[in-house]
């Protein structure tokens, strides 16, 4: 979604309980959206307590959170998709 200045609009949404996406188009936002997106995940954690949270950086615009089996509980890793 753009503005008039052509600048994408933050946003984060939810597809499903473990995992959200987050599109930004300013960088100064990115880290409280990717902050807000881990902490709407962190409920489902707790209950499955074998999950750690993967941020996946898709472009710089553009990542998903998710929770990851692969991941330590407890953990937050980052990777970037190829």
């Amino acid at each position: 979604m753009m503005h008039s200045t052509g600048r994408m609009k933050p946003r984060v949404s939810r597809r499903a309980s473990n995992r959200v996406e987050v599109l930004v188009g300013d960088a100064e936002q990115l880290h409280n959206l990717l902050s807000d997106a881990e902490a709407a995940l962190l409920p489902s954690a707790v209950v499955a307590g074998t999950a750690g949270v993967l941020v996946t950086r898709h472009s710089p615009h553009r990542y998903t959170v998710a929770l990851c089996d692969s991941v330590p509980f407890g953990e937050t890793r980052e990777v970037a998709a190829d």
